[in-house]
């Protein structure tokens, strides 16, 4: 079994947010993919893809970004899921929109969900994909920025490496995250 993680804030209002571009890289997923999220169970929504005899879970914690590990450990404890067989997508403000990176472990960056998830699992040894929101401009709030929506001239990198975040999950379905991994950075 194994668990793909969009990161995001539930709710509205926080729809197409920098923050929320984990969610959309999983909605995008769900585009290529046969599941749907109709699961509610671990303080998240979810789905479940079938490759082969596998089973891959795909979650939405619906915990707020702060406290996203709540519903990333519960899920993988109750399956009994380690945490290599786990990628977590989420925002990155150190890459420019348009840009995605694979890692297998790290620290979480100053990234609250990240850090939550980290705490849960009791590792930082999980394989992620960011996504780059880019910084915002001087004099502009970090959580005004996160929470903000893409300017349009933006939108458009945006949508292209949340496609490609999407692709780098489906290879992840046949080859090991390191190859993914080589393949996509």
């Amino acid at each position: 079994m194994k668990v793909v993680v969009g990161l995001g804030n539930p709710g509205q209002q926080y729809d197409r947010t920098r923050h929320n571009i984990g969610f959309d890289a999983v909605d995008r997923l769900q585009d290529k993919w046969t599941f749907d999220f109709d699961e509610k169970k671990f303080k998240g929504v979810y789905g479940v893809e079938r490759h082969g005899t596998e089973k891959i879970f795909v979650l939405k914690p619906m915990t707020y970004m702060n406290l996203s590990g709540e519903s990333v450990g519960r899920l993988m404890s109750y399956f009994d899921i380690g945490p290599e067989d786990l990628v977590v997508i989420y925002d990155d403000l150190d890459l420019e929109p348009g840009q995605i990176r694979l890692r297998q472990k790290g620290g979480h960056g100053g990234h609250n969900g990240i850090k939550s998830i980290m705490e849960h699992l009791g590792t930082k040894e999980f394989n992620r994909i960011r996504i780059g929101i880019g910084r915002p401009p001087s004099g502009t709030p970090v959580t005004d920025y996160v929470l903000g929506r893409f300017s349009p001239e933006d939108q458009e990198k945006a949508a292209a490496s949340i496609d490609k975040a999407a692709e780098a999950v489906d290879a992840w379905k046949d080859e090991p995250f390191l190859q993914v991994m080589n393949k996509f950075n």
